[in-house]
């Protein structure tokens, strides 16, 4: 799979809600935007649902507005597995895209947290070993995938900042550090209320060559900002908004519909 798509995924998982936490079942549905420069260049859709400690989460991503003229991609994202506690603990993910007649796949499997395997279609191109960081034994335990990744729970709106995720993309381990920035209101389709904005700090881990510009900036100059909202009483808090700061300038993710469907 290309690199370009693993960064598509990465950015759009961070405006995907999951799942929620609860005795009861209970889904939820969002619309999204990811915007560059205030011209949309991508739209996502989800669909969750949680029942018995069992998660799964369905999305779709394709490109919009001017992108469509260089890179009509288009793809499913989909995950599913069980909560322990306030953990989720992944058992697939699977991200099919298709860019013009190009097909990609990345297919991960899980067995407690941890990844038993990982398929890439169509597999990488040879690495150079003086240039790459590989993956270790241990690296890919008690890790998350893209989707999962974007769910925090917390007792309240005060503890949602103050952590590190980690996450793997079928390529990539890197960690990512939530602080506190601010808290607020926002309204929204199917929400209006209060909101916390954490600033997301980006380390990669393993997986990825050494000196990558495009990394390097992510890690040492970009601004990450992503803002929660609870979804109803679960006690799960999902991005509603974020910014993201590249080399060429800042994309916007914008929820467009964020709300419980009974």
């Amino acid at each position: 799979m290309p690199r370009s798509s693993h960064a598509l995924v990465a950015a759009l998982a961070i405006a995907l809600p999951s799942v929620a936490s609860a005795a009861s079942p209970q889904s939820f549905k969002g619309e999204y935007t990811v915007s560059f420069l205030g011209l949309s260049i991508a739209r996502s859709t989800f669909s969750s649902s949680y029942q018995n400690g069992v998660y799964a989460i369905n999305g779709t991503v394709s490109a919009a507005g001017l992108a469509k003229l260089f890179d009509d991609t288009r793809g499913t994202i989909s995950s599913k597995g069980t909560i322990s506690g306030k953990k989720m603990v992944p058992q697939a993910f699977r991200a099919d895209y298709t860019s013009g007649k190009k097909a990609s796949v990345v297919d991960i499997r899980f067995t407690n947290g941890a990844v038993t395997s990982t398929q890439v279609i169509p597999a990488p191109g040879k690495r150079d070993p003086n240039n790459w960081v590989p993956i270790r034994a241990g690296d890919l335990a008690s890790v998350l995938d893209p989707m999962a990744a974007t769910v925090i729970h917390a007792d309240s709106l005060d503890q949602v900042c103050g952590r590190k995720v980690k996450f793997y993309d079928g390529e990539m381990r890197a960690d990512l550090t939530l602080t506190y920035a601010s808290k607020g209101t926002i309204s929204v389709p199917g929400y209006k209320g209060d909101t916390v904005t954490c600033r997301m700090g980006f380390e990669p881990v393993a997986g990825y060559r050494k000196g990558r510009k495009a990394l390097n900036y992510l890690k040492n100059k970009s601004r990450m900002m992503v803002t929660f909202a609870p979804l109803g009483q679960t006690g799960v808090y999902a991005p509603i908004h974020a910014t993201v700061g590249t080399q060429i300038g800042t994309l916007t993710i914008s929820a467009g519909r964020f709300e419980a469907v009974q």
